[in-house]
């Protein structure tokens, strides 16, 4: 069966990640780490289907706490998928989007689009970095060198963050071809991009344990005597992260 073949290719994938992208995957562990034991956040943005990576970092078990997704209603389909695919393109709506958020320069960021080339993830970056964050990519190196730019600077994701990590998926995203198909099916960069952020968890908390320091992890909110902690934990950084609040402002799309 081809879907055995999926698995196979997502396998191929992820010991690619392993073999090529480790060092920077280390080097983002350290960044993050250095920001949580500064009393910093790390903020997560994608748009399109990388938003999926924002949320995959955020309130997850095992996963650490400090974590605050960046989500607009425009660019997570509620409002369609084509007006998603319009939003993504325009220049000027990150900054709206990061008008509602609290950026401090002790604070990471972690910015995911698998194409690299639009303008809401390019401008989120450079404008976080323009507020002295460290910023992170995880995207598709060789299909955004590929691809001219739909910014104003002309740059694509892995060009303006200070540290990129390639997810190894090839351009185009889907890795099968069938019979009697003129495109290929089987999307890999989500599964690679999850990969990619847990991996920049674990080395983070590798760091501050490293560092003498306590891991904020999150317990599972499912298990047994986890009320207790996870209640704690999450009043601990609810100020900086709206989504820990009992009633989050609004995400509405920026007009």
């Amino acid at each position: 069966m081809r879907s055995y073949e999926y698995f196979d290719r997502l396998a191929s994938i992820l010991a690619s990640i392993r073999d090529s992208q480790m060092a920077a995957i280390q080097e983002a562990g350290h960044i993050v780490a250095v920001s949580v034991s500064s009393g910093g956040v790390l903020h997560a943005f994608g748009s399109g289907h990388s938003h999926i990576m924002a949320e995959e970092a955020f309130f997850r078990a095992g996963g650490l706490a400090p974590v605050n997704p960046i989500l607009d209603a425009r660019l997570q389909f509620f409002h369609g998928a084509l007006e998603s695919t319009s939003a993504e393109r325009r220049t000027g709506y990150a900054a709206g989007i990061l008008a509602r958020e609290e950026l401090r320069p002790e604070d990471v960021a972690i910015v995911i689009s698998n194409s690299g080339r639009n303008a809401v993830p390019v401008e989120m970056a450079e404008e976080m970095k323009s507020r002295g964050l460290k910023v992170i990519a995880i995207t598709n190196v060789r299909q955004s060198e590929a691809s001219p730019a739909r910014t104003a600077s002309g740059k694509r994701l892995f060009e303006v963050a200070d540290l990129a990590i390639d997810n190894c998926v090839p351009p185009g995203d889907a890795v099968l071809e069938l019979p009697g198909t003129a495109g290929k099916i089987g999307p890999a960069s989500t599964v690679s991009g999850a990969a990619i952020i847990n991996a920049i968890m674990i080395e983070a908390a590798l760091e501050l344990i490293r560092m003498g320091l306590p891991v904020p992890l999150l317990p599972s909110a499912n298990t047994a005597s986890s009320d207790e902690p996870l209640t704690a934990i999450l009043q601990r950084y609810s100020p900086r992260i709206r989504y820990f609040q009992e009633n989050p402002p609004s995400q509405e799309p920026i007009p």
